[in-house]
């Protein structure tokens, strides 16, 4: 999410990158760090569950994935283990965790310690002033580049700056409601900054130096948050890991992997290969740059936050199916759980079925249908028990997955097949590259 400069010599202190990069091992490193960062946004709800806090999830979230676009179009830049980058790396690693540690306070702060919300504004823009610079660097040769550069350097600080107010004026000019809707309101102004920036600028805000080192990233970090709801399955809020081995939980368990596995197969099974592909076949700049920022950058984000939400439904819902006073079948779900639970999937089925439409150009019924489905139901699921809600979105979710795998046609083949032809001929190439070199 850079541009890069031309003219001069790059110097050793960074390493281009190249179209045939893939993610680096550093990456993920770096990655590792939003695991804990997914754990913290679904803590910030399930310790005090309400509309409130969801938003506040949401602004959140929004952030630290732009946070993430900076490392993704790093690492796409430039050779993110080469050179000074690996140093830059762990400075924005631990920025970036204490960042996440700051996320319970970082709209109320709490006693003792530093300012929770200045800490988060202040985290915030050392995460995404090294990247920045980086990106400075490399379009220091190049004036018009580097113009736009200069553009792009303002937006943190802007968004910084409305963090901060957000952080400090409010408890200071008013109280209550008022209150917290004005910090809600800067916090959503420093969101927009950043992202509708993204629009304003267009493609020359993304530049995609290697298009499967791109659709990797994201298609890694879409793997990281279904592993956040595997962990939210054997994490309940209130048990720890030492859940108590009942039917009610033991079901839960079988049910929260089973759509776990089914939202992975409804992206990973041909979605995500077939993007990527088209991606690859973007050869002018201006349509691959539209095409990483819709796609990817902004319609990746609803679908992470969708499993995210969809975490921590089962978070919340594992809790009470292991408490001892709890009904077999449980409670009536209600309306805010059956928001976040049948909502996360539904907006991330909506999601896959966006990405399609966008960059392969065709409708996948099965997903809208099963989306439509999932609104349809929800206010009568709301006062379903809890086991019951979750077996009917399982059913639905599976329905919609069977239906759009078998209706494919040999366009699941084709793009499998091609992808498994390019898999091999790599491999082919870098046996043949030891052979003569190691």
């Amino acid at each position: 999410m850079a541009n890069r400069g031309g003219g001069t010599r790059w110097a050793s202190v960074v390493l281009p990158g190249a179209p045939g990069s893939r993610v680096t091992r550093l990456e993920l490193f770096y990655d590792l760090v939003f695991v804990f960062a997914f754990l913290t946004v679904t803590g910030l709800t399930a310790s005090r569950p309400s509309w409130n806090s969801l938003f506040q999830a949401l602004l959140v979230l929004a952030l630290l994935w732009w946070c993430w676009q900076g490392f993704a179009g790093l690492g796409n830049l430039v050779r993110a283990d080469q050179g000074v980058l690996p140093v830059v790396g762990f400075v924005m690693v631990a920025a970036i965790f204490l960042l996440v540690l700051s996320i319970p306070s970082a709209f109320v702060d709490q006693p003792g310690g530093f300012n929770g919300p200045l800490v988060f504004a202040v985290c915030y823009f050392l995460v995404r002033a090294p990247q920045l610079a980086v990106f400075g660097w490399v379009a220091r040769s190049d004036p018009a580049q580097f113009r736009l550069w200069l553009r792009l350097a303002a937006l943190p600080v802007v968004a910084t700056a409305l963090l901060v107010a957000a952080g400090q004026v409010p408890p200071r000019v008013t109280s209550g409601a008022l209150a917290t809707g004005l910090q809600l309101g800067l916090w959503a102004a420093a969101v927009l900054v950043e992202y509708v920036a993204g629009i304003i600028l267009g493609g020359s805000y993304w530049v995609v130096t290697s298009a499967g080192h791109w659709a990797e990233r994201h298609a890694l970090m879409v793997l990281l948050a279904l592993g956040e709801s595997i962990i939210a399955l054997g994490l309940g809020s209130k048990f720890g890991n030492a859940l108590p081995l009942t039917g009610p939980v033991m079901t839960t368990a079988v049910l929260g992997i089973a759509i776990a596995a089914v939202l992975w197969w409804a992206y990973f099974d041909t979605l995500a290969i077939g993007i990527e592909h088209r991606l690859h076949a973007a050869r002018e700049p201006g349509a691959r740059a539209r095409l990483a920022r819709n796609a990817y950058t902004y319609l990746h984000l609803p679908m992470v936050a969708g499993v995210i939400f969809f975490a921590l439904g089962l978070k919340d819902l594992l809790a009470e199916s292991a408490s001892p006073s709890t009904p077999p079948w449980g409670e009536a779900i209600g309306a805010f759980w059956i928001t976040v639970l049948y909502g996360g999937v539904a907006v991330y089925l909506l999601s896959l079925a966006a990405c399609v439409l966008l960059a392969l150009r065709t409708v996948r019924w099965p997903l809208l249908v099963a989306v439509v489905a999932i609104v349809a139901v929800a206010p009568a699921a709301a006062r379903l028990p809890e086991l019951v809600a979750v077996v009917l979105l399982s059913v639905l979710c599976a329905a919609a997955v069977v239906v759009e795998t078998l209706r494919e046609d040999g366009r699941r083949r084709q793009i499998r097949q091609l992808a498994l032809e390019e898999e091999v001929a790599a491999e082919a190439e870098r046996s043949r590259w030891r052979q003569h070199h190691l």
